[in-house]
């Protein structure tokens, strides 16, 4: 029984990845199908609906606005996570646990009740209307938790004595942060602002819900949905993001992992190479 463990484990996981991604590595698939309908088998191969991407002008105004959100959402949640990780791992104080729960309460909250909380709030406290602005506050308040609890688990993982070693050596505190800790910490940083961009781009309820008449992607590929001849192009599109989001999170894992010494050095061989 103990000799088959391993087998029956390999096949257990195997069986979980493949119901989990087998109907997302179908959408590449059908997006090459020379017909408007997803069935099996193909009509033909054809890369037509990806060449009508490039002329779909409402496609790259949504485009354009998700990116610009995800930029935009990645950069204030990774600079806000960090300045309040540094400020908790310089200062600590009592009742600091209660402020990261805050912080992290955005996880256990559903979007749709996030959703509808911010629309009260934003529309009724500070009259701001349905706009990309009103999808940024919310896409910020949903990056940042997975920003701070990467960027301060490396933060917490950073030995004091190389900061210490460096304000010994007559260096003040921000130059002490910009030689010492910023070049430390700076892979997390990178994988929190891959990660949040990711999250960003594909999120799709508080957009719906905090949106105006300018859609972002995932909107705009929803109401597309309701036409079947454009369900080609919808594949096309989704193959697109689908590649674009598997690379930048496969490069944050990888800085992610990179941020953490494969070897034991101590403070001066470490403070040597930066």
């Amino acid at each position: 029984m103990t000799d088959k463990s391993p087998v029956l484990l390999s096949a257990y996981v195997v069986l979980l990845i493949a119901v989990i991604y087998a109907p997302v590595m179908l959408i590449p698939l059908f997006s090459l199908n020379d017909a408007i309908y997803v069935t099996l088998p193909l009509k033909g191969l054809t890369f037509e609906w990806y060449q009508q991407l490039a002329g779909n002008q409402k496609m790259l105004e949504a485009l354009s606005n998700s990116l610009g959100l995800a930029v935009a959402s990645s950069v204030v949640s990774t600079a806000l996570a960090t300045l309040t990780a540094l400020g908790l791992r310089q200062q600590p104080f009592r009742g600091q646990y209660g402020l990261v729960g805050i912080i992290v309460l955005p996880l256990v909250i559903p979007p749709v009740v996030l959703g509808v909380a911010l629309i009260g709030i934003l529309r009724n406290y500070f009259h701001l209307p349905a706009s990309l602005t009103s999808i940024a506050i919310g896409h910020i308040l949903l990056c940042l938790p997975f920003a701070f609890l990467t960027v301060a688990t490396r933060l917490q993982a950073i030995d004091k004595n190389f900061e210490e070693a460096s304000r010994d050596l007559g260096e003040g505190a921000l130059a002490t942060f910009l030689r010492v800790t910023l070049p430390l910490a700076l892979p997390a940083i990178i994988s929190s602002l891959l990660l949040c961009f990711t999250i960003s781009f594909d999120e799709f309820v508080l957009a719906f819900f905090l949106g105006g008449n300018e859609p972002t992607l995932p909107v705009f590929i929803f109401s597309q949905l309701r036409f079947p001849n454009r369900l080609p192009s919808v594949l096309a599109l989704g193959t697109c993001i689908l590649t674009v989001s598997f690379l930048m999170l496969l490069t944050s894992a990888w800085a992610s992992r990179s941020s953490y010494p494969t070897t034991s050095r101590g403070p001066d061989d470490q403070l040597s190479q930066l």
